[in-house]
């Protein structure tokens, strides 16, 4: 990294670390005690996403389906100098699964799918797995929503981190070779496994139901009437390029970029989105409920079937600083703090970081996104910075705060 651009970065971390950007809907009022915890947990972010050099990020507080606050960091892209704004976008990673989920969910209601199908009814292709514990058939939409089906964690086997090594499969072509060489790894139901090709063949159900590309099914049933116009998958479009995130890895040479756009190819369904914070704030308004009767957000999926989401189908056997453990439900992470319900969930890939918690009781959400970090041990260190904040927004009571 030259010289000139890491003296470019630092000068702009000096300069974007300090500044709110503040989206409030509403007319101002006097702070309250609520206000001021908040106040607090950002204070703790901004010094540690400065401690940690973390080049952009974007921290936000959804509130009865209002975005209350939106506190940015840095830089969206170094070699032009542009800060992070209201604007940028991020690449949401494994967030995406929730879209997924909730897809499957609205083929449910409509009577085109049920969770308890052989999930070898819409991928054939599936029946070629090994399966040690019984019979492909026994293996349920339901198991791979909650990541209880048995599958391995990645896509590709590979992770030694070789430059060879392929960043993800770009068609399908290339997953079915691999099924007569993949095994179930345990009874199927029997204990939660993160899987990323589990979700993989989610959107390849989507697909086989509809008709429509994964992608296009999406757009026209949950980000159109959400309202979420920034949202898109993989290359960017044109008229959106100019706010789209460079990513990073830092090591001790100074930070790498990794480009602008990137395909996440045939696994798209289980980590191609992305989004400005607004647009993922539009999100959360509608996991909790706050849509106005009779739009088509109101049509996306019932309560009735979020709620369904919500519920625990096995328990992760992990404990979240400030969370405590975690349970999962269908495609959702599932916590309990001071007897109040958090849903959430995390995203990764390549060198963006993100997570979103919701306390549906309080009708209150906090997300975050990363566009850094660091190799080999070398800061930043996204993952404590989140425990960090998670633990933070717990003790404000920002989030299981009755």
């Amino acid at each position: 990294m030259h010289a000139t651009v890491l003296h470019r970065f630092a000068a702009a971390v000096r300069r974007f670390a300090i500044p709110t950007l503040a989206l409030l809907l509403g007319a101002p009022g006097a702070a309250t005690a609520q206000d001021r915890t908040w106040d607090g947990v950002v204070e703790g972010w901004r010094g540690t996403v400065t401690e940690e050099g973390v080049i952009g990020a974007s921290l936000a507080l959804i509130r009865d389906g209002r975005l209350e606050d939106l506190e940015v960091h840095g830089l969206a892209d170094l070699e032009t100098g542009r800060p992070v704004d209201e604007h940028t976008l991020y690449h949401w990673a494994s967030i995406t699964k929730t879209f997924t989920g909730i897809a499957i969910l609205q083929l449910r209601d409509r009577g085109l799918v049920d969770l308890d199908d052989p999930a070898v009814m819409y991928v054939p292709e599936l029946a070629a797995v090994h399966n040690p514990f019984g019979d492909m058939e026994e293996i349920t939409l339901r198991h791979l929503l909650s990541h209880s089906a048995g599958f391995r964690a990645g896509t590709f086997p590979w992770a030694s981190g070789a430059e060879w090594e392929p960043h993800e499969p770009t068609e399908w072509s290339q997953l079915v070779a691999m099924m007569p060489y993949t095994e179930i790894l345990f009874e199927p139901g029997s204990r939660f496994s993160y899987s990323n090709p589990g979700i993989v063949f989610l959107g390849r159900v989507i697909e086989a139901v509809t008709g429509d590309v994964f992608e296009a099914y999406i757009e026209k049933n949950i980000f159109r009437p959400l309202g979420m116009e920034t949202a898109y998958f993989d290359m960017t479009p044109w008229h959106l390029h100019p706010h789209r995130s460079n990513h990073y890895w830092v090591g001790p040479e100074g930070p790498r970029a990794g480009g602008l756009d990137f395909n996440t190819g045939i696994t798209v369904s289980n980590g191609g989105l992305n989004a400005s914070v607004p647009d993922l704030a539009r999100y959360m308004a509608f996991l909790m409920g706050s849509v106005e009767p009779g739009s088509p957000a109101e049509g996306v999926l019932s309560r009735s079937s979020l709620e369904e989401m919500w519920e625990a189908v096995v328990p992760t056997g992990s404990e979240s600083p400030g969370l405590g453990n975690s349970s999962m439900g269908l495609t959702y992470f599932l916590y309990e703090v001071n007897g109040s319900p958090i849903v959430g969930h995390t995203g990764s890939q390549r060198a963006f970081f993100t997570f979103f918690l919701l306390d549906p009781e309080t009708r209150t959400a906090v997300l975050g996104a990363f566009n850094s970090g660091g190799v080999g041990g070398h800061p930043p260190d996204i993952y404590r910075i989140r425990l960090d904040t998670q633990a933070a927004l717990v003790e404000a009571g920002v989030l299981g705060g009755r």
